[in-house]
């Protein structure tokens, strides 16, 4: 955090790092030799925020960073075995490298946390949960946090008082029904591979459908793994996984890729329809990330036929070029429909201001 409101500018360095020590050692060299706007002082850390993918049933907030948390983000490691072990070692470089310095953690799913238990429970045998702690636990919170207050401060509204659905459309993507404010249900589940079909993941199959398959083919289940999470969604059907080259490819008449828009297009309209019936009244409908915040078709399709709903898409708004949150519904929409880039790097490090704060504050 500088000090002053001015922003020192952006220095980028690329190059090979053996591991995350040698990298956090290069940001302190680079922050000595980095003067804030205008030349005087000198950059100073003063709190360090780290994104972690999967806080399980432990972490329903964001927390100060100790070697007991740290041991208990690495313990989380069977539900996040490509992140949490990453996780670990950075905040543990971090409370190395810059001794003193509070570090706070910000997990992707402590958004979801205030999921009722019949919505994050799976109807498989209940020792699988209270065993293995199987259950859903939604990611992306840290997005579908940001960009629900940016709805609410849009409509000039208090968020605990509204209903909304919140799209995060990447290549990575998932739908979040928000309730008075607070998570209630969310599209992915232990893992990110549920939910909607995404750019090279399958969301939503029947379970049934995966064993039928790996007994036919004899595919032994890590591999299965990496086909449903890299070699299926869009990528699978028409062989892109960049809605970009969807595009250009369905306008050239090719009729895989239009077949893979509609079935894209077709898992977010059932989703928002079911939260549609779950939450009985729906403020706002919220598209962000790339593709919801940059893609006038993908929100024109997906609006396409849900007037019945509430949502009536401004064709002319929604077309225009434009940046930072804006309107695309028409005046008289029931529901606000609206596009709010996300910021997660923004939402923790205020995440991390407000905590360490308060910290400082509860000590003096």
């Amino acid at each position: 955090i500088m000090p002053g409101t001015e922003q020192a500018g952006e220095v980028t360095r690329t190059q090979h790092f053996p591991d995350h020590k040698a990298g956090f050692k290069l940001m302190v060299e680079l922050l000595a030799e980095t003067k804030p706007a205008g030349g005087q002082g000198q950059l100073v850390v003063r709190a360090i925020g780290h994104r972690v993918v999967q806080g399980g049933d432990r972490f329903k907030e964001a927390c100060l960073v100790t070697p007991k948390i740290v041991e208990e983000i690495r313990e989380l490691s069977a539900l996040a075995p490509l992140h949490n072990p990453g996780h670990a070692e950075g905040m543990e470089t971090a409370l190395e490298v810059f001794p003193g310095v509070p570090s706070v953690a910000v997990f992707d799913t402590e958004f979801h946390q205030t999921m009722p238990r019949h919505v994050y429970l799976y109807p498989l045998p209940y020792e699988y949960y209270t065993d293995l702690a199987v259950r859903r636990y939604g990611f992306h919170g840290t997005s579908h946090r940001y960009v629900a207050k940016g709805a609410a401060k849009a409509l000039h509204r208090d968020l605990a008082e509204l209903n909304m659905i919140t799209c995060h459309l990447g290549n990575g993507a998932s739908i979040t029904a928000i309730k008075n404010g607070e998570c209630f249900d969310t599209s992915m589940g232990l893992t990110p591979l549920a939910g909607i079909m995404m750019g090279s993941r399958c969301g939503d199959v029947d379970p049934s459908a995966v064993t039928f398959v790996a007994k036919q083919r004899n595919i032994a289940p890590e591999k299965l793994d990496v086909i449903m999470n890299k070699q299926s969604g869009l990528l699978g059907i028409c062989g892109r996984n960049d809605l970009r080259d969807v595009h250009e490819a369905r306008a050239n008449g090719d009729e895989m890729a239009q077949l893979a828009f509609e079935m894209f297009i077709y898992r977010i309209q059932k989703y928002l329809g079911s939260y549609y019936a779950v939450l009985g009244r729906v403020d706002a409908l919220v598209f962000t990330a790339g593709i919801g915040e940059n893609d006038h078709l993908t929100r024109a399709a997906v609006c396409q036929g849900l007037e019945h709903m509430g949502f009536k898409l401004d064709v002319a708004a929604n077309a225009a070029s434009g940046r930072g949150t804006r309107r695309v519904s028409t005046p008289d929409s029931p529901t606000a429909i609206y596009v709010v880039p996300t910021d997660e790097e923004l939402e923790i490090a205020q995440l991390t201001q407000a905590l360490v704060a308060g910290c400082f504050l509860e000590s003096s």
